[in-house]
């Protein structure tokens, strides 16, 4: 769980032991500690370490602190103790999505992220005990490099049949009346049900805004009868040590796959038919133009999480599971490069060096697993020509001065990240 003050930290251990003993208990009781000044100030302190843009309101984080974060939560918990808080509509940003279409994020009001924060923080513990073990995504102790490794670990146990499972427009379909369903079978709190629902409401008829401090947590409630029917699927296929399926999801990316023997060509149906009946009953419906069925026996490919995940032979004879970065993720990270050194053409590497250090560095640490050697090599060398580039312009050169400087040195004395190192690989043994 989150690090948080010892008795906020002991309260939700307390939840989550609680939840996971007793599947059927339904909590009440627990708005009370969401108007706990601890909480809400766990809650401002997570949302500023996010350090995210203001919302509609156009209220900073600078500004709150200028004028008192303590007044700030006191009014906060005064309107919650009175029942009189009433969230504020968020303001919309539209993201570029690589397909030249627009993903919709909802920005809400720091006000309204602290009391979502506070929410999360009382409703989380339930809700992680009933959660599935092939589900990752905004989960504490939980990555997305996980998930990867379980897919990996996947095919390389001869699960070669996969769904790589697009969801049509996820987050603004989910319903709110199945929703609030769900958060009932666990929650008899009317306070919680009625703040839930406002916050709901608040974005429109239906969906949960992306972008939101709770968004994570209702898109995995919504989606965890899915996960159960996967989970099942698994189990009850088990021969021992040996299973016949797997699954991750994160978030809405999910894939799943089955083991490739034709014994097992009735699971593969049988999960492609449970998997549609179960979306179907949450009124999820799967896009049939971007889901793919393949057999990575016959050598095709799938994309999960930025990564491109193929079987192969090893030189030994053995097949392993090869993932590196999509060519996306490679074309993504060179055009955020591409317009730093645009649009500070005449500016000092130095001061170019600021901007594109934070974009490596990230983009590095999050493809370092798996076979990402290749795509490394090609963003080094294409980032060393623009670096080079950029220099010789400034002194009214034309060519990359490969004689005037090594690369070596370059990286050193302008201090430009260049730790293009994979990690080592985690072994996993065949069947």
């Amino acid at each position: 769980m989150i690090k948080t003050s010892i008795t906020l930290q002991e309260l939700r251990r307390k939840i989550y032991m609680k939840a996971k003993a007793d599947k059927t208990h339904r909590f009440w009781g627990l708005y009370v500690h969401v108007c706990k000044q601890s909480t809400l100030s766990e809650a401002y302190r997570l949302a500023k370490m996010n350090n995210g843009v203001p919302g509609i309101d156009g209220i900073t984080f600078e500004e709150i602190e200028a004028t008192g974060v303590e007044s700030f939560l006191q009014n906060i918990q005064d309107e919650l103790i009175k029942g009189t808080y009433q969230p504020t509509r968020n303001r919309v940003k539209e993201i570029p999505k690589a397909n030249g279409k627009t993903r919709k994020l909802g920005i809400s009001t720091i006000k309204d992220r602290v009391v979502q924060g506070a929410v999360k923080l009382i409703l989380e513990p339930v809700f992680e005990s009933d959660f599935q073990e092939g589900s990752y995504g905004y989960r504490p102790k939980r990555t997305a490099h996980q998930a990867i490794e379980r897919v990996a670990e996947a095919i390389v146990t001869a699960k070669t049949r996969v769904i790589d499972l697009d969801l049509r427009s996820y987050f603004d379909t989910v319903k709110h009346h199945i929703l609030l369903e769900k958060i009932a079978k666990r929650i008899m709190d009317d306070k919680i049900m009625r703040l839930l629902k406002q916050m709901l409401k608040i974005g429109g008829k239906e969906g949960v805004p992306q972008g939101s401090v709770l968004s994570p947590l209702l898109s995995n409630i919504y989606l965890n009868e899915v996960d159960k029917m996967l989970e099942k699927a698994k189990e009850v296929t088990r021969e021992g040590k040996y299973t016949h399926s797997e699954y991750a999801r994160f978030a809405d990316d999910a894939v799943i796959l089955v083991d490739g023997h034709p014994k097992w060509d009735w699971l593969w149906v049988g999960i492609n038919k449970r998997l549609r009946e179960e979306l179907n009953k949450l009124q999820v419906y799967i896009n049939e133009e971007k889901t793919k069925e393949l057999d990575l026996i016959k050598g095709e490919s799938f994309g999960f999480l930025g990564f491109e995940f193929r079987r192969v032979k090893t030189k030994t004879g053995k097949w392993s599971a090869n993932y590196q970065p999509k060519k996306q993720s490679r074309l993504k990270v060179i055009e955020k490069l591409r317009d730093v050194f645009q649009r500070h053409e005449s500016q000092p590497l130095t001061r170019v060096k600021e901007l594109i250090n934070p974009i490596l560095r990230g983009w590095v640490q999050y493809f370092r697993i798996g076979h990402s050697s290749r795509a490394f090599g090609y963003v080094k060398d294409w980032l060393t020509k623009k670096i080079r580039r950029h220099l010789m312009k400034a002194k009214g050169r034309r060519g990359f001065g490969w004689k005037r400087w090594s690369t070596r040195g370059l990286y050193a004395i302008y201090n430009i990240y260049s730790d293009f190192k994979v990690a080592p690989r985690k072994v996993v043994p065949t069947r």
